[in-house]
């Protein structure tokens, strides 16, 4: 079984190898030849989508919303979409964390008045719409340069 897995990650590693769009994705700390293919290929034409908020809402990634009249409840996430996907850019988004300073920053923000469980989805959605604008402007990851009183981001979303 062992040798079946090795052959079948040396065949995706050779596929993203091959692919322009999943060599640019993992330029992004964290995400590897899986979830480089399988976000293109799920994404398909990022012209299709006018805003990082519409890639996150096609994945699942944002809460639902029950609303009524003036009181506007928002729940759990939509969970709609892929959700192999999903599940690979909730990891990506945690080894994101570990390797990328702004991800790590913010996370360890969120994680302190929320649950774990949200700031991980919270991350993946970060890094879903990252990808999306990575891939819309054809931006390799970058990291952000940080100056005194500044805030610059290597990549919009």
């Amino acid at each position: 079984m062992e040798s079946q897995v090795e052959k079948l990650d040396v065949a995706v590693e050779e596929l993203a190898g091959g692919d322009r769009q999943a060599r640019l994705l993992m330029s992004q700390p964290g995400v590897g030849p899986i979830t480089a293919l399988a976000f293109a290929v799920t994404i398909g034409d990022v012209s299709r989508f006018k805003r990082g908020k519409q890639v996150a809402s096609y994945l699942g990634l944002i809460p639902a919303e029950r609303s009524s009249g003036d009181k506007r409840r928002l729940g759990s996430i939509s969970k709609q979409g892929n959700t192999f996907l999903r599940t690979m850019l909730v990891e990506a988004a945690q080894s994101a964390c570990r390797y990328d300073e702004q991800f790590r920053r913010e996370y360890r923000r969120r994680c302190h008045p929320k649950p774990k469980g949200v700031a991980k989805v919270a991350a993946a959605r970060k890094l879903a719409v990252r990808l999306y604008w990575m891939r819309r402007t054809q931006t390799p990851y970058a990291p952000a340069v940080h100056n005194e009183g500044s805030s610059s981001h290597s990549v919009a979303g």
